[in-house]
């Protein structure tokens, strides 16, 4: 297994591709880069997650399904915002494709996977409806829920400090230490360096 990261949009959103085998699954794709369709050609990509439906996580959406004709599955509480991001886009002065609609949704329990790795969904809102995280095998792929040093933004429709705190302490702070946390922004962090270290882990948690 081999998981690749690509930095895309103005907000240096972190889209990740994860591999086994002879298959790719695509997450968050802000925009679809040379990049990362290069990263995919010679893959088959069955699936497309959207960890949240915010325009800088979903803004690929289009031009990967229509380059790999993957499906796409997000949480159903994700759809109202996904079915408007070209409007998104508007509001910050970008052209952006509309999403299709998703294929598949996914809820708190259900399984993704690509080749042979098996990732399991939890439900982590609070910075935004509907957003998911994925488990596997040692690491997260978290979205906008926990950084390096800092946490996802709660001040956007949806939004709540209290939520996300909670999502922290039970989807995240309930894996161990050297879980590694791959962030929809940022560098790679780990469990136990932010159950140490991050200050709102150890203002509202501790």
């Amino acid at each position: 297994m081999e998981i690749q990261a690509f930095v895309t949009t103005p907000f240096s959103e972190n889209c990740y591709v994860i591999k086994d085998g002879q298959e790719a699954l695509v997450i968050d794709p802000g925009e679809a880069t040379p990049e990362l369709l290069q990263a995919l050609e010679g893959y088959t990509v069955k699936t497309l997650v959207n960890t949240h439906a915010h325009i800088d996580h979903v803004g690929g959406n289009a031009k990967i399904i229509a380059h790999t004709g993957c499906e796409l599955i997000c949480h159903a509480e994700c759809v109202p915002m996904l079915e408007n991001v070209a409007i998104q886009g508007q509001m910050f002065g970008m052209t952006v494709e509309n999403s299709p609609p998703p294929d598949r949704l996914l809820d708190e329990g259900d399984t993704v996977t690509v080749g042979s790795v098996t990732l399991k969904v939890v439900n982590c809102p609070g910075h935004a409806p509907g957003h998911i995280a994925l488990v596997g095998d040692g690491f997260i792929i978290g979205g906008d829920v926990l950084f390096q040093g800092s946490i996802g933004r709660t001040d956007l429709p949806g939004g709540s400090l209290d939520v996300l705190m909670a999502s922290i302490r039970d989807a995240f702070l309930t894996l161990p230490d050297e879980t590694i946390v791959h962030s929809g922004h940022g560098p790679d962090t780990t469990i136990g360096a932010e159950r140490q270290s991050n200050p709102f882990i150890l203002s509202h948690l501790s």
